[in-house]
């Protein structure tokens, strides 16, 4: 009797852990991809019904929970057609359905997720994401980009050493197989920023930020987070309703070094930084504008703000690359001077596909004596 309890206490505990143990023994690169975040490997054939995935542990590497579809790019019953441009599969998650996974991390230390995103049917589609005790959902109504590669970036803190990566509709469409496309997943720890040297503002020339895709990048999408604390830009806080969007040399012309921003949602999108000022004392703010060589046409105007001075930058782009410097003189009116960066006019690029802006670089603050 001993014997058949100890029995069936064990496969309880096997069943009750099966979660856990699915999915956590990878550990995973910290600047990279999750174990299989791009969905390349798929279910096996006998897993599938259609492109509905049957088993809670037949994605490799992941547990999922619901209606997930395994899609394939391309055109799809019903007269879709679903873009996957960082490879050639990706997952839609149905209501109420989610995938997770767990990852070894540091506990305390701070890492962003960067991830594709679309919305395929309703146009108020959310995905929700959390990790470890955070959690968020990210509105993915609005494409900013034409071919499907819209990007995001969300942070966490991790509270242990192992942090459950999960991405979840909580949407209930008419059509149960609407929902959020999900592809290439990517985590980032992110390193203490460094003291600033000869420069008061921290990461002001943006080289420290989420992971960029390497082979395919249309940016990645910062969404507003009123804090500068757990963020995937250390240093700076979203404060406006719409994104920012963080660039790449590689992708895009960026002013100086590898980074930079692009403020593509007009007075919707506003980028800000509190520094330590002295009362009364006067200091230099220079920063560079620009745009991103991505067919962004037209004049632009950046208005800058520093205590309750303000300065408004004009450049006129072609859309090929460019940028030109600007200046601000001010006076610190307490020990705490808050920086605002925003665009004062709406884009879109040449064809009208999508929303593009200014792009903000190398934002430097010294002290006049």
């Amino acid at each position: 009797m001993a014997s058949s309890l100890l029995c069936l206490v064990f496969v309880f505990v096997l069943i009750s852990c099966s979660d856990y143990f699915a999915s956590s023994i990878n550990a995973t690169v910290l600047d990279g991809l999750l174990p299989n975040g791009n969905f390349e490997q798929g279910p096996k054939p006998s897993d599938l019904k259609g492109t509905v995935i049957k088993g809670k542990y037949s994605l490799p590497k992941w547990v999922k929970k619901g209606l997930v579809e395994y899609i394939s790019g391309g055109p799809q019953p019903g007269g879709f057609f679903f873009a996957v441009p960082r490879g050639v599969h990706a997952i839609r998650l149905g209501n109420e359905a989610s995938v997770h996974q767990y990852v070894r991390v540091k506990k305390g230390s701070y890492y962003s997720l960067t991830f594709s995103a679309t919305r395929t049917c309703a146009l108020d589609e959310v995905l929700g994401v959390s990790a470890s005790n955070d959690s968020a959902d990210l509105p993915i109504q609005t494409l900013y980009s034409s071919n499907g590669g819209d990007t995001y970036a969300w942070a966490f803190e991790a509270s242990s050493q192992i942090a459950k990566v999960a991405f979840h509709n909580p949407g209930k469409e008419e059509d149960p197989e609407c929902g959020p496309l999900l592809d290439a997943i990517a985590i980032k720890e992110m390193a203490p920023l460094p003291k600033p040297i000869g420069n008061m503002v921290k990461n002001g020339d943006f080289e420290i930020g989420p992971h960029v895709f390497k082979n395919f990048s249309t940016g990645v999408l910062l969404l507003p987070h009123a804090h500068d604390y757990i963020t995937p830009l250390p240093g700076w806080i979203i404060e406006s309703l719409k994104p920012i969007k963080y660039i790449d040399s590689t992708h895009f012309f960026v002013p100086s070094r590898s980074f930079a921003v692009e403020l593509v949602g007009g007075r919707e999108s506003a980028i800000a930084q509190i520094i330590r000022t002295v009362q009364d004392q006067f200091y230099l703010l220079t920063f560079k504008i620009g745009d991103a060589k991505n067919g962004c046409n037209g004049p632009m105007l950046v208005e800058a703000f520093a205590a309750k001075d303000t300065i408004k930058v004009s450049y006129e782009s072609k859309g090929k690359g460019g940028f030109t410097s600007a200046s601000l003189k001010f006076k610190a009116i307490s020990d705490r001077t808050r920086l605002t960066f925003w665009s004062s006019y709406y884009h879109n690029t040449v064809d009208f596909s999508h929303m593009c802006g200014p792009v903000l670089d190398d934002v430097r603050v010294v002290p006049l004596h």
